[in-house]
């Protein structure tokens, strides 16, 4: 079998200013040959690089992690707008869930005021991307529901899109449950 090489990188998101570096290492284990064991790490602390740079990049990924970077001197509209252009151009290869979550992504991003985001959005066609987990539920079950052809169907698939989201790690299992409860009950007297 082939051994492939893995880069480990722990990415911190957080807005504290740290005082001293945190390590890139930690001990884990501990061999009779090898004595201590320790596993190595890159660190990158996103509020410490610059939102002008990550932009540039060609990954979706620095691009979101550019509203999370230092952004003195860039322009706040700029970067949501180079973010949804990028979104735009990929759209096809997203899945809806992803469509979301970058959706959210930019929403906690409060330094550009909501019309402007809004005009952003309609400027590269992504204005009809849904802005909450209850509106992505009910869209998913709708599309289920027609395709199954049945009334249940929707509540089917709303209960598919919540597993779908519990599995993801976008909802807990305590969310998912309370979210699903109601739902079950509906199916459950269309049953009878």
């Amino acid at each position: 079998m082939k051994q492939k090489p893995v880069w480990s990188i722990v990415i911190y998101t957080d807005e504290a200013q740290w005082r001293k570096p945190v390590a890139d290492q930690f001990y884990y284990g501990f061999s009779s040959a090898q004595q201590k064991q320790y596993f190595h790490f890159d660190v990158i602390k996103v509020n410490r690089e610059n939102s002008s740079e990550l932009i540039k990049k060609h990954s979706l990924l620095c691009k979101l992690l550019a509203l999370k970077a230092n952004d003195d001197g860039t322009s706040p509209e700029m970067l949501v707008s180079e973010i949804y252009q990028a979104v735009a151009q990929m759209k096809d290869q997203l899945t809806a869930d992803q469509l979301l979550l970058i959706t959210q992504w930019v929403d906690f991003y409060k330094k550009v005021p909501k019309p402007v985001l809004k005009k952003i959005k309609q400027e590269v066609n992504m204005e009809f991307v849904e802005t909450t987990i209850s509106e992505h539920i009910y869209n998913q079950g709708l599309a289920f529901g027609l395709a199954k052809g049945k009334a249940e169907g929707l509540l089917e698939g709303q209960l598919a899109a919540l597993d779908s989201l519990h599995q993801q790690g976008m909802l807990s299992k305590a969310q998912r449950n309370a979210m699903a409860a109601p739902l079950r009950q509906q199916l459950k007297k269309l049953k009878k």
